[in-house]
């Protein structure tokens, strides 16, 4: 049986990622560890404490492990995990255009940027990289209203497609997800990074 262990900051996510398992490897066995306190404290930045406990919850799995957080991205990776945006920033690259990347936390601008940077940099794409705040949208993923979140993250990125040639757009945080299927019948990629994460952490289990 394939195991993986997925680090979480919020509880919705097992379901998102227990829902794609379920469709790409049903046998897989997914563990979730959910630290919700660790992105209320890493607002502010994460101090050394906090990258000392991320690392020591890494270390402490055995086998793959998958930061779906963005925020704490950097620091999960830094002690071996995958970062859930790492396989959609990488295909986003290798468009060789300019890339819109959206985002709703302000905590996930500069990993979030920062990532994509170095993914368009190994991929020689030396386009420009646009983002967009869509920050006053977040309250709604917290009230735990989800449908209407995916539909005003859609609406603003479609109007923001308007007129524009990127190559790929990439929504910065797993909460993002939903308004990709909302999206699908564009002319522009849009990239949500549970699916292409998870397929991702299952390949390094099989490895």
């Amino acid at each position: 049986m394939h195991e993986l262990t997925l680090l979480h900051t919020a509880k919705v996510h097992r379901a998102t990622f227990d829902k794609l398992r379920d469709v790409i490897a049903p046998n897989a066995k997914l563990n979730h560890l959910v630290r919700a306190d660790w992105l209320a404290r890493s607002q502010g930045g994460i101090d050394a404490a906090l990258a000392e406990e991320i690392a020591a919850a890494v270390n402490a799995v055995n086998g793959p492990v998958v930061c779906t957080c963005t925020t704490l991205g950097e620091v999960a990776e830094a002690a071996g995990a995958i970062r859930v945006d790492q396989p959609m920033m990488a295909a986003a690259a290798a468009t060789g255009k300019a890339v819109m990347m959206a985002y709703c936390l302000n905590s996930t601008l500069a990993p979030s940027g920062d990532l994509l940077a170095r993914e368009m940099a190994q991929a020689g794409n030396p386009s420009d990289i646009v983002p967009l705040d869509l920050s006053l949208f977040w309250p709604l993923f917290e009230a735990g209203e989800f449908e209407a979140f995916a539909a005003v993250i859609a609406a603003a990125v479609r109007d923001a497609l308007r007129d524009s040639d990127f190559g790929a757009v990439v929504l910065a945080q797993a909460s993002m997800a939903g308004a990709a299927t909302l999206l699908a019948d564009g002319q522009t990629p849009v990239f949500a990074s549970p699916e292409m994460a998870l397929r991702a952490g299952l390949a390094q289990a099989l490895a």
